[in-house]
């Protein structure tokens, strides 16, 4: 790496396209007496800064894709400067900001992004997943209808509205926003997933029973999985298929194992409480404490 952090690679791929973009002495003139040589600077149309822009950008974007964003920012930076009114070089940039945790430059990024073409939902939606995390649902809440009126077919926008309910505790809202994303993409387990957990809060434990089975036909996620050991567990204690189900969820990702965790996921306090008991069982001791030898630290108690 050089001054400037970027590798060989990267710097040959940065002067490529900066040549001829920025300064260049394409000629000397002959201007006194002495014959001095006076180089002129070139400047560029704006076909060629654009062209320049977008080729940076691109690099950015690739530059992502192989897990470099601090390098990804700079590309992105200086392709918003060649063209400050490409809302696509912005939300790059956002992008970027985005994975080095940068999290309100991103947000400003959007939102420069979103006043150069308001009517693009994608930018709604990434600015609306911004505030989820950072917190803030009601923001969210505003930025995906918003969205939504843009492109009403989005399954993954309602799938982060029924997310966003959830965290206002506004129960009926998020089920009616998760049944309408597997509406629109009957396979989106994630969606059918999170309709349980909300109807097991909801006191409607049969049928959060009945459509976890369905997700687990779908994708045997450890996630769905151990939600629907918990909720046998509390239905008829200690039975056979909920402790076979814990066992091999906790294998599968072992993060599961900590309420922390399942908060962060969006677990109720009913179903943290059922799992909680689940995990108790005697029959589960060494599968508990090997998940908690396994899980991220970040994760624990």
């Amino acid at each position: 790496m050089d001054g400037m952090g970027l590798s060989r690679k990267q710097r040959h791929l940065f002067k490529h396209y900066l040549a001829g973009v920025l300064l260049g002495v394409s000629g000397f003139c002959i201007g006194s007496p002495a014959n001095a040589l006076i180089p002129y600077v070139y400047e560029p149309s704006a076909i060629e800064l654009k062209g320049a822009s977008l080729g940076i950008a691109r690099t950015a974007a690739q530059l992502l894709k192989l897990g470099q964003p601090k390098e990804a920012a700079r590309f992105a930076k200086l392709a918003v400067r060649l063209q400050p009114e490409d809302e696509r070089l912005w939300s790059v940039l956002a992008e970027a900001q985005l994975r080095n945790n940068q999290l309100d430059a991103a947000s400003q990024s959007l939102a420069r992004a979103k006043q150069l073409n308001p009517n693009k939902a994608g930018l709604w939606f990434a600015e609306a997943s911004l505030a989820l995390r950072a917190s803030r649902p009601a923001d969210a809440v505003t930025l995906l209808e918003r969205g939504i009126e843009i492109d009403p077919k989005n399954a993954a926008a309602y799938f982060d509205l029924g997310n966003a309910r959830i965290m206002q505790s506004k129960l009926p809202l998020a089920l009616k926003a998760f049944e309408k994303a597997t509406a629109l993409k009957p396979t989106f387990w994630e969606a059918l997933n999170n309709q349980c957990i909300v109807l097991y809060e909801m006191n409607k434990t049969d049928e959060a029973i009945s459509r976890w089975r369905r997700v687990l036909n779908i994708n045997r996620n450890a996630e769905p999985m151990l939600a629907l050991a918990a909720a046998l567990n509390q239905v008829q204690a200690g039975n056979p298929e909920s402790l076979q189900l814990a066992k091999t969820a906790l294998a599968n990702d072992p993060n599961y194992v900590s309420p922390q965790h399942q908060k962060e996921q969006l677990w109720g306090a009913k179903l943290r409480m059922a799992t909680s008991k689940l995990l108790a069982n005697p029959g589960l001791q060494t599968a508990v404490e090997r998940a908690d030898a396994n899980a991220d630290a970040s994760n624990s108690n």
